[in-house]
């Protein structure tokens, strides 16, 4: 049999989340090659910084991805939207570069955020890390893994001192029942990586009370739910992907029980 039907054969057999790793790996070559002090970058006017880095780690997600996948919706950041993808039962939802000021820094916080949703529920799920060589995945209904090995959230149920990823805007008194909660507060640029960190229980929660773009929270929804932790908007919602306004009202993060501390501590 000729080497091309064989490598065909092997990728008509890829998983979704198989295709996700494969498609990570290659966008993180591509970004790293890149230096993000000296990357030309503009500004979007309401969402911040974008380099030229972005929109090629978008380029080869779009080729990679809906190569393996024509029938599957297209959202991005960094791709105009279209009413299209409402019309998909599957969807891709990417965000190329999660922490665009973080790689503009020269940091390796910086995440590729990439998902797929069938029906509004998040399948398959990866957040890879190029810099620092780190790779969250998810399938949905088999575990969360870290570089291959499987990770559960952490176990704290007490709100005082635990550690609370989250903005300062967040501490805000009148957002809170009784005041702001006796934490230790933590911080990431990435919403997906700190998504992923509670994932990983290296911390207890994580909590942003602004409007939440889909692609910086798909990824990290599935792969935090998969390693045990309950994600909610700050009401307690569930969340929805591919929806018409690509948006939630925030993300809640922790384990069940802490997770309901905190729910009922906020205002709704």
């Amino acid at each position: 049999m000729p080497e091309t039907d064989i490598m065909s054969g092997a990728l008509a057999q890829e998983t979704d989340l198989d295709l996700l790793l494969r498609a990570a790996q290659v966008a993180g070559e591509v970004a790293l090659g890149f230096s993000g002090p000296t990357a030309r970058a503009w500004d979007k006017p309401g969402q911040g910084p974008v380099t030229e880095a972005d929109y090629a780690v978008n380029d080869v997600f779009h080729d990679i991805l809906r190569s393996a996948r024509p029938d599957y919706g297209w959202l991005s950041e960094e791709t105009p939207d279209t009413p299209e993808r409402l019309d998909r039962d599957h969807v891709f939802i990417i965000d190329p570069i999660d922490g665009t000021r973080s790689f503009i820094e020269g940091s390796g916080t910086w995440a590729h955020s990439i998902a797929i949703a069938h029906k509004g529920r998040v399948t398959a799920a990866v957040i890879h890390l190029p810099a620092r060589d780190l790779t969250f995945a998810a399938a949905l209904g088999q575990g969360a893994t870290l570089n291959g090995a499987a990770i559960l959230t952490g176990g704290r149920t007490e709100v005082t001192g635990a550690t609370l990823m989250a903005p300062k805007p967040s501490f805000h008194p009148d957002r809170w029942k009784a005041g702001p909660p006796d934490v230790k507060r933590a911080y990431r640029p990435s919403l997906a990586y700190r998504m992923a960190l509670i994932a990983q229980g290296r911390f207890d929660a994580m909590l942003t009370l602004r409007p939440a773009w889909h692609w910086d929270i798909a990824a990290g929804t599935l792969i935090a739910n998969e390693a045990g932790a309950r994600v909610t908007d700050p009401s307690g919602q569930d969340l929805v992907f591919n929806t018409r306004d690509p948006k939630s009202a925030g993300v809640l993060t922790a384990n069940p029980v802490l997770h309901a501390e905190l729910l009922g501590a906020l205002k709704t």
